[in-house]
């Protein structure tokens, strides 16, 4: 506001004030020469100016309105860009609080995402009330040109008319000295909203900062389950005896139905029943080591092939990969596995892997997924 009053006190507006002067001298000059001629319309010259004054003056009245309405519209938008850079600083001391203590979690981060998105729908909120700020400006030049023409209109008919009396001047002048000051209103406004989109612009940024810094967090959260993935899967296919159908995919461990389940069937075999007790055993022992603050989830996903099955207890394909894999959930938390760190989804035959009609293709498909992965 400091530079603002700056700029306003090194704007010289005397040059232009005297040149309006001697214009309105010159105007006054002439008048006097005609005022004999025209001595015999003056009686109703003056009444019609009247009225085309009172009616200049009821628009100055509408004009100063809505300035005082553009005026609360601009202090209400500089208390919110103060309220947003408020919240902004609350959530940079969060974010520091998280890196200090190393306990953010990938909860934590998506809370900090949500406020991100809170604090960018506000600016948007804000961006459009300066869009509208500028309608209203442009609106305000407007009338002001408008304004400025009916004066200019006005002057002429004076002349036209050849009389204006001492005091029809005085309120021409003062007429003129309310829109220069109107003009300078709207002048102040302008740079106003200059601010307030330069400010606008530093706070794109610094959530784009802080975006990155909390992609960075998340990546170094993933990197450190990445290790421990490693090593589950590393020691899950030594339980499994180095079986070739039991393998590898990306970030999961594929593993055949036929290992765990009877065909048609959410019925955990004896022998699958063992392998998951190894499972179970196995994820005991490396979860052990995993931080308390990096927050896992082990996801047993159900996949079968295309061909349909129609009994009571599964109408389709969903129903049958959702029940194994809520059946392996149920058994490792029975073998001492944390609830919440398990989940149990079914994908039916809607991610194949292979997408042939062949026994090798539907064999290949039949299976049960398993990913050690973040929340």
């Amino acid at each position: 506001m400091r530079a603002l009053a700056r700029r306003r006190r090194g704007i010289d507006y005397w040059p232009g004030f005297v040149d309006a002067l001697s214009a309105l001298l010159m105007v006054l000059v002439f008048l006097l020469l005609v005022f004999a001629i025209g001595q015999f319309v003056l009686s109703d010259a003056i009444s019609g100016r009247d009225r085309a004054l009172a009616g200049l003056r009821a628009e100055l009245a509408e004009l100063a309105r809505v300035l005082s309405l553009e005026q609360d519209a601009r202090r209400s938008a500089d208390a919110r860009v103060g309220e947003l850079s408020a919240s902004l600083a609350e959530a940079r001391d969060q974010r520091e609080a998280l890196q200090l203590a190393l306990s953010g979690t990938e909860r934590a981060l998506a809370g900090v995402q949500a406020t991100l998105e809170t604090r960018e729908t506000e600016l948007a909120s804000l961006s459009a009330d300066i869009a509208l700020l500028r309608e209203l400006k442009a609106q305000l030049e407007a009338e002001a040109a408008a304004l400025g023409a009916a004066l200019a209109g006005r002057e002429q008919e004076l002349v036209v008319q050849t009389e204006l009396a001492a005091k029809s001047a005085a309120q021409v002048e003062l007429l003129n000295r309310q829109l220069a000051a109107v003009r300078e209103q709207l002048a102040e406004l302008g740079a106003a909203l200059e601010l307030a989109n330069e400010e606008n612009r530093r706070k794109d940024i610094r959530i784009e900062e802080l975006g990155r810094e909390l992609n960075l967090a998340l990546a170094s959260k993933v990197q450190q389950l990445a290790k421990y993935r490693s090593e589950f899967f590393g020691r899950l296919r030594e339980v499994l005896g180095q079986r070739e159908d039991a393998r590898i995919v990306g970030d999961r461990f594929v593993v055949p139905s036929e290992l765990l389940f009877p065909t048609a069937s959410d019925q955990i075999s004896a022998d699958g029943l063992a392998q998951l007790d190894r499972l179970a055993a196995t994820l005991k022992a490396v979860t052990a080591d995993i931080p308390e603050d990096l927050d896992w989830v082990l996801r047993i996903d159900g996949h079968t092939d295309r061909r349909p099955i129609r009994t009571e207890r599964f109408p389709s394909n969903w129903e049958l990969s959702a029940a194994r894999a809520i059946a392996i959930v149920k058994h490792l938390v029975a073998a001492g596995i944390p609830a919440e760190h398990l989940s149990a989804n079914g994908f039916g035959e809607y991610q194949p892997l292979d997408a042939r009609d062949s026994e090798e293709a539907w064999a290949a498909n039949r299976r049960i997924e398993i990913q050690l992965t973040n929340r």
